[in-house]
């Protein structure tokens, strides 16, 4: 038996065997000498080999695998992002949309990894030590495979500092655009900051939700609330919406939502944006709407964080539900990964409970297929929302 592998505890090699990408610290009988952030090969306790996964003591999840046979690693991140581009070419091609996210951590067999794909730029987004090792391989298949104009690295999120890594941002292949990129998204345009964005610069997650908007907006008078870039009151107006008004505390967030509106043509007097406290709008302003969107930011990005979250959650809806009129109806979405959707829509039942109000669930998440969940690693599943008939 080779000393360079992870050994597994007798028992603890069954989700590994489920093709289940995390190993935990406790799973693990014996390490080899290695570097954090080395790739190594697991096998059981009776020498069974399962496969390679990239290895981090610093880190809770302590492996994650990235493959579950004897394909090398390097050749396993290639094999799924080849088998990733295959799926958004198929999902994509006879479809007017040119922004899409190319690669979905654990639900492309990458953890770690995220890429988004903004017209003919590649925006990366790296959370874990391992797959930064990786990286130049992944680099060097984009710039292969793609031909980008650009390729720009934006990984600011909390998990990375777990992981011994540094925030980072910057350009790694190219010239990054000056100015916003100009997409299409189902036949709509969207001018997206990658420089200045949020996230990669666009929620490409919540793609099948705003068609769903669309296709109910019609004759409606609609609040956008945590509009962002205005994607949701884009996609209303487009759908016929009588009037739409959106609101997010960030003025350089409802300049762009303002400018996406005028890119396909629906400057109009019936469409309103505020810069506000979305909490202090609800609480201040008549809420005479037939359809309200809530898609707020990740109230708990870290699992000690979901107390508090849950009551943001409640508060926000059950201000909403306490004044939206009868047969109205509320889009209420949660994207933080520790609130999970039964939780969520226990505490959507609280704020309903505390309004005083009926509400019907018509309605649930559709999801984007650019992104994958994998069947056998559900905890990549974050994105919530919840349809309601008040």
């Amino acid at each position: 038996m080779s000393k360079s592998q992870v050994v597994l505890k007798s028992g603890k090699e069954k989700p590994v065997r489920n093709r289940h990408h995390w190993i935990f610290s406790g799973a693990v009988a014996s390490l080899p000498t290695f570097t954090d952030g080395d790739c190594l090969p697991v096998i059981t306790g009776d020498g069974e080999h399962l496969g390679y996964g990239y290895f981090n003591r610093k880190a809770k999840i302590i492996g994650r695998m990235l493959s579950f046979d004897k394909t090398a690693p390097e050749a396993a991140v290639t094999l799924h992002l080849n088998q990733a581009l295959a799926l958004r070419r198929a999902t994509f091609e006879s479809q007017p949309t040119n922004a899409y996210r190319l690669v979905n951590g654990e639900g492309d067999l990458l953890p770690g990894l995220i890429i988004d794909w903004y017209r003919d730029t590649a925006v990366i987004q790296i959370s874990t030590l391992g797959m930064e090792k990786l990286k130049p391989i992944v680099v060097e298949w984009i710039q292969n495979t793609l031909a980008p104009r650009c390729i720009y690295e934006k990984s600011l999120i909390p998990s990375r500092h777990e992981e011994g890594l540094q925030d980072y941002q910057g350009a790694i292949f190219g010239d990054v655009p000056a100015h916003a990129i100009e997409i299409e998204e189902n036949g709509l345009r969207f001018s997206v900051s990658i420089l200045h964005g949020q996230k990669t610069g666009f929620f490409l997650d919540h793609r099948e939700m705003r068609q769903m908007v669309r296709g109910m907006s019609k004759g409606k008078r609609v609040l956008n609330c945590f509009a962002y870039s205005g994607g949701f009151s884009v996609y209303a107006a487009a759908g016929g919406a009588s009037a739409v008004d959106s609101v997010d505390i960030s003025a350089s967030a409802m300049q762009l939502a303002e400018r996406n509106m005028a890119l396909n043509g629906f400057e109009s007097s019936a469409h309103h944006f505020y810069t506000d406290d979305v909490f202090d709008f609800l609480r201040e302003k008549p809420l005479d709407y037939d359809l309200v969107i809530l898609d707020p930011p990740a109230f708990a990005k870290k699992q000690k964080d979901v107390v508090a979250a849950c009551r943001g959650y409640k508060d926000i809806n059950r201000i909403a539900l306490q004044k939206m009129p009868k047969g109205s109806i509320l889009l209420t979405s949660s994207c933080s990964y520790h609130v999970n959707e039964e939780l969520f829509q226990t505490v959507i039942f609280q704020a309903a409970v505390e309004a005083g109000r009926t509400a019907k669930i018509i309605g649930r998440h559709r999801m984007a297929q650019d992104h994958p969940i994998n069947v056998c690693h559900p905890e990549s599943d974050y994105l919530k929302s919840l349809l309601l008939y008040i």
